[in-house]
């Protein structure tokens, strides 16, 4: 019987769909492994499909290449370590989220995942059948154990393995970014190794699938909890992890401990890593933006040049009548600071057009938020043009406080394909802003140093719709807007919890009206990187037409 026992995880960043793709990268992390002398090759889970591929998996012409997928790459894999990788698998009449072992040039057993999760932006019970809980497999006489994903977040099958014989337990994992997760897992984990007595190798992916981000984070567990190997968050990673058998039975030999950064660095860094890929699995390369001086723009043209490079960055300056010279100069410095193109397009002429047309309709009536709006459309369709015309995707630019109370213009400024900041209140962005200017990683593409001036982050907010107009004229102040909102949406209080807070009721119930009613826009809004668990899309799902209200 082997006294060692070589586990390569394959950290790595699937395309949802992108079978022979996905394929290739398993084959290059055996290919590793192999080099290494690795007995098993571990990949994350449904790596074949990519992950989440929501009710795409459900698609019979789907599921069933991506078997076929699993199976050619057995093949492929036949000389060589084993080789984990997740992926669906058909059972009688139902379908499975599965963890395949393939060795000798077949699959030779296969893992189904028991506990589906059906909450926030998992909807497993949907799309795939319960497995039963069953035993280790084998990989060159070591006993394995993998519950998948969810299955180690509760007790049962982490023990019903180690009392049927497991020595290992490998998990694999597509477990999506949130600001508290990475502390969540590990102390889950820690759990399953104290009831276990088992070492434990958590495998994640890497990489954005459209609102989500996974963030890697790979970890190994020796019995007690001792952290034996630590991967980074938000790249990918190939490891090798060398397990020794001993009196007390196996044990993972010390490897690297990648340091895991603050939560504002995580935002950031899911912030651009879920643009890049979003950007390049839809087959973008390009993007631009309408930078208007104000913070919010400022900080998604910093998002974007990090994530793209300034070369592939386009800054659109719409201005009118209502745009300050603070606010042009404000324009100017951050492109100039960041390195990206800058193009002035004035709207006044067009605005001008546009009111003529509609002057004999709107005769007899006074200027209110319609002419507004006309600016803030305009600008969306200036900047649509642009995109359509040279192939750059529109990227939105409101934060997670405008997106909630409805302040932004369905058809103008929420135009576009995709918003970095979309899960981000207004007072965290002028955080993140700060924290940007003051750090520079290896990963951004932009410059170091403070690209926003300090002038965009301190200025009072205006859309410059109006003369002297402040976002204060129509909303409370950030941060009172802000924590009425993280009682009313992230934690889904009601109306007497805000004024316990010291909020007042007032704000509190024009806040929730506010959020309400502006449902509609956000069903139609961009998608946008979700950082928290109580994002806007599937974490929060309401009725468009809601009449209800807190008392």
């Amino acid at each position: 019987m082997a006294d060692r026992f070589r586990l390569t995880l394959a950290q790595l960043n699937p395309t949802v769909g992108d079978l022979a793709g996905n394929a290739a990268r398993a084959r290059q992390a055996w290919e590793a492994g192999r080099a290494a002398g690795s007995d098993l090759v571990a990949l994350p889970e449904m790596f074949v499909t990519g992950y989440n591929p929501q009710d795409l998996v459900m698609k019979p012409a789907f599921h069933q290449a991506a078997i076929a997928t699993i199976a050619q790459l057995a093949q492929d894999c036949a000389d060589g370590p084993a080789l984990a990788i997740g992926g669906p698998a058909l059972e009688g009449a139902g379908l499975f989220n599965a963890y395949h072992i393939a060795q000798g040039g077949r699959v030779a057993a296969r893992v189904l995942k028991h506990h589906l999760p059906n909450e926030g932006v998992f909807d497993e019970k949907r799309l795939y059948a319960s497995g039963p809980v069953t035993g280790p497999y084998s990989v060159a006489g070591v006993r394995i154990g993998s519950p998948i994903c969810e299955d180690a977040w509760h007790p049962d099958v982490a023990e019903t393995l180690a009392e049927t014989g497991a020595e290992i337990l490998l998990v694999p994992n597509g477990s999506p970014h949130d600001r508290e997760k990475m502390a969540l897992r590990q102390n889950l984990m820690v759990a399953r190794v104290i009831e276990t007595g088992l070492p434990l190798v958590y495998v994640n992916m890497v990489g954005g699938q459209d609102d989500q981000v996974f963030d890697g984070g790979s970890f190994v567990l020796n019995p007690g909890g001792a952290l034996a190997l630590q991967l980074p968050m938000f790249e990918e990673a190939v490891a090798h992890v060398d397990f020794v058998r001993g009196a007390e039975g196996w044990r993972a030999q010390p490897g690297a401990l990648a340091h895991l950064p603050g939560d504002l660095e995580q935002d950031y860094h899911a912030m651009v890593l879920a643009l890049r890929d979003y950007l390049r699995k839809s087959g973008f390369s390009k993007v631009l933006l309408g930078l208007s001086g104000g913070v919010d723009s400022a900080i998604v043209a910093t998002i974007a040049v990090d994530a793209l490079g300034a070369g592939n960055v386009r800054c659109v300056m719409l201005p009118s009548e209502f745009t300050s010279a603070a606010s042009l100069e404000d324009t100017e410095a951050v492109a100039g600071r960041l390195g990206c193109r800058l193009d002035t397009v004035p709207i006044g002429p067009g605005r001008a057009a546009i009111t003529e047309t509609l002057a004999p309709l709107f005769a007899g009536t006074e200027p209110d938020l319609t002419e507004e709006n006309i600016q803030s459309r305009l600008r969306g369709l200036l900047l649509m043009a642009l995109s359509n015309k040279f192939g750059e995707m529109l990227l939105t630019t409101g934060n997670k406080s405008e997106v909630a109370v409805g302040y932004a213009t369905i058809y103008g400024d929420m135009a576009g394909g995709y918003n970095p900041i979309k899960d981000l209140y207004k007072t965290r962005v002028f955080e993140i802003c700060r924290w940007r200017n003051a750090h520079h990683r290896g990963w951004m593409a932009g410059p170091a140093g403070a690209v926003i001036p300090p002038r965009v982050i301190d200025k009072p907010p205006s859309a410059e719709l109006r003369a002297d107009q402040k976002d204060s004229d129509s909303l409370p102040d950030y941060p009172v807007l802000d924590g009425i909102l993280q009682i009313l949406v992230d934690q889904d209080g009601a109306i007497s919890d805000c004024v316990a807070a010291g909020f007042d009721e007032a704000d509190a119930r024009r806040v929730e009206h506010l959020l309400y009613i502006s449902e509609y826009k956000r069903f139609q809004a961009a998608p946008g990187t979700r950082l928290t668990s109580r994002a806007f899309w599937l974490d929060r799902r309401y009725p468009i037409v809601n009449r209800w209200r807190d008392g």
